[in-house]
């Protein structure tokens, strides 16, 4: 069971339909709607959305990294060991 928001639950059962075959069924509480998936299909599925949220954390992680890179300020001038042997 899943609680996408405040009274709206999914929930996803294995269960056998009339010809003893396994079915995948998909609730929707709040809308009272009903998917079933063959597994086959339900496997297609969660692919997709494994994909997807891939997808979303990639794009995520490219933004904070290029945010960390255009609000980083330069580091002041570290003075090297050549600056110390010619400072005079």
């Amino acid at each position: 069971m899943i609680e996408l928001e405040p009274g709206s639950v999914l929930d996803i059962t294995l269960q056998e339909d009339a010809q003893g075959r396994d079915c995948i069924v998909l609730s929707l509480q709040r809308h009272e709607c009903t998917l079933n998936l063959s597994p086959h299909q339900a496997r297609v599925l969660a692919t997709e959305l494994i994909m997807a949220v891939n997808r979303a954390e990639v794009r995520s992680n490219l933004r904070q990294s290029h945010n960390m890179a255009r609000h980083e300020r330069p580091a002041a001038a570290k003075p090297g060991p050549f600056d110390q042997v010619f400072a005079k």
